[in-house]
């Protein structure tokens, strides 16, 4: 999945749904379902080429879900993510290597959430292992920042800048390989999301500071309403709230009309 011309205010918008574990085999097949035909309804989104479409729908399932899932999304412009990889394969028992994922159609990759580096004690160390590795196999990772607690924009983007940074040992030509995340730990669940002020100033700040530019999302507690006060978002990591796949409709209705009414993602120039 290439991420090349995003970032300059006239690249897509990214629209991303992770289910975590919240839903059961049949379950996920049944959403899966449902996104393909919210996807299919509305052809604003493009064509079956996901480079194509202004709005860059994907999705994240569970492992086990991965390949029908590629399966039902066949022939639709939706990207398929896994939640988490390997740094390689071989004497790994119960991990799942990303070589294995571009085999299953998968296009981008989680790595670095808050969860599994609070769970599964996963370092900038091992994040960076992971991304090298997701890049290696020809994955997008899905590289996933933000601060624990809550600080001002400025410390924040700080925090999120070096994390960026670690992942990808400094090497400019891995961060042009990225699509960020910034997921403030702080909101991640929680009833409301992060103050949208907040967000864009924090967003602001870390696209100043990364070169070269990549596509910048805003996740934790994202749902519908939010994505038109984010004018300095490329776009948004839904949770638990497009579960109900009516709210990722809503969602992907506000980025088309903010694509038909000209407004171009990351607008410098829109106020929260």
């Amino acid at each position: 999945m290439s991420t090349s011309g995003s970032s300059t205010g006239n690249g897509p918008r990214y629209i991303g749904v992770s289910t975590k574990m919240y839903l059961g085999y049949q379950e996920s097949l049944r959403w899966l379902s449902e996104v393909r035909s919210i996807v299919d309804d509305r052809p604003g989104l493009g064509t079956d080429s996901a480079a194509e479409s202004p709005v860059r729908v994907f999705v994240i399932p569970s492992f086990p879900v991965l390949e029908p899932a590629a399966r039902i999304l066949a022939g639709s412009p939706v990207l398929l993510g896994a939640q988490n990889c390997a740094w390689g394969d071989g004497p790994l028992t119960g991990e799942v290597s990303p070589g294995m994922l571009a085999e299953l159609g998968v296009s981008l990759v989680e790595i670095g959430h808050a969860e599994r580096r609070r769970l599964f004690g996963e370092d900038d160390a091992v994040v960076a292992r992971k991304v090298r590795a997701a890049v290696d196999h020809s994955l997008t990772p899905l590289l996933c920042i933000g601060e624990p607690d809550r600080l001002d924009a400025g410390a924040a983007a700080t925090f999120c800048v070096e994390q960026a940074r670690a992942a990808t040992d400094g090497d400019p030509a891995l961060l042009n390989r990225l699509v960020l995340a910034y997921e403030p730990v702080w909101a991640i669940g929680a009833q409301e999301p992060a103050p949208p002020h907040h967000v864009n100033a924090v967003l602001a700040q870390i696209r100043a500071a990364l070169e070269p530019a990549c596509p910048l999302i805003y996740g934790g507690s994202a749902g519908p309403g939010l994505l038109p006060r984010l004018p300095a978002a490329d776009g948004l990591f839904l949770g638990r709230f497009a579960h109900d796949t009516a709210n990722l409709g809503h969602v992907l209705d506000e980025a088309l009309r903010l694509r038909q009414a000209g407004v171009p993602a990351n607008s410098s120039s829109s106020r929260s």
